[in-house]
């Protein structure tokens, strides 16, 4: 499905980059599940870092813990040690849209006749306020404004036949995006949607449980050796010493988001079946042999865009060099800066090396471009310190439309790339040319075909329509 372009009119935000939609680990069968869970987490906080929260099980009773903050924040050693059992499930989060508050952290939990069930989320379910609608005029009530709180009540009401009729039930009524872990007191659940959005992988822990997660860099931490992803379309059940396959939808088209492999993913991660730093390598390679463009040096900005200038330095020849250099040990801070500080927030994470910069000819080499604001700012550093030229590569097309599985740009009104043509986004930048990967250059790079892919941001081709309200009136999302 193709949606056409919308009113165009003002942008802003204070979000230069996408921000990813969330995190899950769960693991299945550890004494140590919590600190495990933890360890994975700690690797996923990329994915979210607005809030964390984990729920554990030892069979008999659940527990859980989350609050607003990184991961290291929110758990320490004592809520660690009181969040005892065999069986973990977590979550970071980011909020698409709306409120980013307490209420509506991951997991979330309830317990009906005497059944618990918690749930994690990442993505977002395209037809989650119809549902929402029906369910409230059935009866439900909702505690929050996320569509993951859906899913529970969709558990709650399928109470006629095994736990395994409830699961299929409840998720053929769901579309879009989902990787999920769910739990009960003595069960594990791992669920992805049948186009295979979001990423999320199986390991085999050292004592022989298992761990599922986002991406594999957390089962790298935990020493998990990994066995395979979780298929697009399954349900995978662990139970007592069992692990359990339902593929309750038919076989479709898979839809990977690709720009988990272009910005989002961590480096180290395989996902998809593919590295994700060979692949950023890749698509620097390609952007060399598209866009050739003579300079001093090749530059990123630590840490956007950091492989595939590494590729694209590579392949032309032409020096690697960090122009600007990161400062590692800022953190979050409460303080806003006043208008005449309005760019403190770029120049504490980043100085430029002037004596370097000085007469030199400047090839910047980006992941994307989405609001253009911090890029503007950045781009007049170095021409303060005395650049003579400076040119931007980006290492994938123009980011034109919304996304609707999860990442947080759900209007092209946002989108710089979809108000401007190259040329003018070139010149609010300041740039002396612009120039982006092509979506078939991008592809390449992956080793895969156009067809394994989700490119919407890219060509508004949906793979899953979203419902005309979800289209209109966006829920605040799971992540």
């Amino acid at each position: 499905m193709t949606i056409s372009k919308e009113t165009r009119g003002d942008f802003s935000s204070t979000s230069p980059k996408p921000r990813h939609e969330c995190g899950v680990c769960g693991i299945f069968n550890h004494a140590d599940s919590s600190k495990l869970a933890y360890f994975g987490l700690y690797a996923l906080q990329h994915r979210g870092q607005e809030s964390a929260g984990m729920v554990t099980s030892d069979g008999v009773r659940v527990a859980i813990h989350k609050n607003m903050g990184l991961v290291s924040e929110v758990f320490s050693e004592e809520t660690l040690t009181e969040l005892d059992g065999h069986i973990s499930i977590g979550h970071v989060r980011y909020s698409t849209t709306g409120a980013s508050n307490i209420i509506n952290t991951q997991p979330l939990m309830i317990t009906h006749k005497g059944t618990t069930l918690a749930v994690a989320h990442n993505g977002n379910l395209v037809n989650s306020i119809a549902l929402r609608n029906r369910l409230e005029e059935e009866g439900s009530i909702f505690q929050t404004t996320m569509d993951s709180e859906v899913v529970l009540h969709l558990m709650a009401r399928a109470t006629n036949g095994s736990f395994e009729e409830a699961l299929t039930n409840a998720f053929k009524e769901m579309r879009g995006a989902f990787s999920m872990l769910m739990m009960t007191r003595d069960t594990m659940v791992a669920i992805r949607d049948p186009n295979g959005f979001r990423p999320l992988c199986l390991g085999r822990l050292n004592n022989g449980g298992y761990i599922v997660a986002s991406e594999t860099c957390a089962l790298d931490l935990v020493e998990a050796q990994y066995v395979r992803d979780v298929a697009p379309g399954e349900i995978l059940i662990f139970r007592g010493d069992e692990l359990e396959s339902i593929y309750p939808w038919e076989k479709q088209r898979t839809s990977f988001c690709i720009f988990e492999s272009v910005y989002f993913a961590r480096p180290d991660s395989d996902i998809f079946s593919i590295n994700v730093y060979e692949t950023r390598k890749r698509m620097g390679q390609i952007l060399a042999q598209e866009c050739p463009v003579d300079g001093d040096f090749v530059m990123p900005f630590p840490d956007s865009g950091n492989y595939a200038a590494i590729g694209y330095s590579q392949e032309s020849r032409i020096p690697l060099e960090f122009g600007v250099i990161r400062n590692h040990y800022v953190g979050r801070t409460f303080i806003q800066p006043t208008q005449s500080m309005r760019e403190f927030n770029v120049r504490v994470k980043l100085n430029p090396v002037r004596s370097f910069l000085k007469g030199k000819r400047v090839i910047i080499i980006e992941d994307s471009i989405i609001r253009g604001t911090t890029g503007k700012s950045r781009v007049k550093s170095l021409r303060n310190a005395g650049a003579a030229e400076v040119h931007m590569l980006v290492s994938c097309p123009p980011t034109r439309y919304p996304c609707y599985y999860g990442i947080d740009f759900p209007s092209s009104d946002e989108l710089i790339a979809y108000r401007y043509e190259v040329d003018q986004v070139a010149a609010y930048l300041g740039l002396d040319s612009l120039y982006y990967l092509s979506l078939e250059g991008m592809v390449k790079a992956t080793g895969m075909t156009v067809n394994d892919f989700c490119l919407a941001c890219f060509n508004a081709d949906y793979p899953v329509a979203p419902d005309l309200t979800f289209h209109k009136n966006v829920l605040d999302r799971s992540g």
